[in-house]
């Protein structure tokens, strides 16, 4: 049985408990064995955490001690799978700039506040990821991130829709999801959310269970491999086995 830990807290606004109860009854029909923490604590036995398929966090604006960075990081390196949403995974600590290059984006603003209606583009994609979502309409904060260019993007959305500075430059297209690699693990985040009803939305919901079910599927690849064990970690092995 897959083993996933589901770390909630830190700003209230984002309903991380109930995000968490949402998440949680996902993993849990799709046969993993769920730990669910309300402090950071759970990131402090290393060894416990590369004995996971997958780490979700959903903390934001909060603080972390390096070490416990060092510990989830390590874990992903490892093959563990790391997936999370909104500020629950990209705005969880400002201060901490490894964490912000592990999951490959930041949270700088979101013009327009709560409220704002956009469209979810779907990227033309041969990721299993995506396939059969189509684009659609969400009420909700639209995330302006500072991303990683190595991540793949799985959805972007257009900016500027609402007035502010940022409207004088040409129009973007901003990631809305991605993936990325880290060491041997495989990162997923979706910038959707803000409170737990956007979670509940259909096309939401599935891309968040092929996202945790794509992570957690990284680790036992990368054992088959004989990765994990250090035999030929980054060689010797193609893309779509990692």
């Amino acid at each position: 049985m897959k083993k996933a830990l589901l770390v909630w807290g830190g700003w209230d606004g984002h309903q991380p408990k109930e995000v968490s109860e949402i998440f949680r009854a996902q993993l849990e029909a799709e046969g993993f064995e769920v730990e669910v923490s309300d402090t950071l604590e759970a990131f402090a036995d290393g060894e416990k955490l590369k004995g996971l398929d997958l780490i979700v966090p959903l903390w934001t604006m909060g603080r972390i001690e390096q070490g416990l960075v060092n510990n989830v990081s390590a874990a992903v390196q490892s093959g563990v799978g790391l997936a999370g949403c909104h500020g629950g995974m990209c705005d969880a600590f400002r201060e901490n700039v490894d964490w912000q290059f592990m999951t490959g984006g930041q949270w700088v603003a979101h013009p327009g506040n709560d409220g704002v209606a956009y469209t979810v583009n779907i990227s033309n994609s041969s990721s299993p990821l995506t396939a059969g979502i189509e684009d659609f309409e969400v009420s909700s904060e639209q995330y302006y991130l500072h991303v990683d260019p190595a991540v793949e993007v799985l959805a972007t959305t257009r900016f500027p829709l609402v007035d502010g500075p940022h409207k004088y430059n040409k129009a973007v297209d901003m990631p809305v999801a991605w993936t990325k690699r880290w060491g041997l693990g495989r990162v997923y985040y979706n910038s959707l959310g803000h409170q737990a009803n956007i979670m509940e939305i259909p096309f939401v919901k599935e891309m968040m269970r092929r996202g945790f079910l794509w992570c957690a599927e990284g680790k036992y690849l990368a054992e088959q491999s004989g990765a994990a064990k250090g035999q030929g970690a980054y060689s010797g092995m193609a893309d779509n086995q990692l």
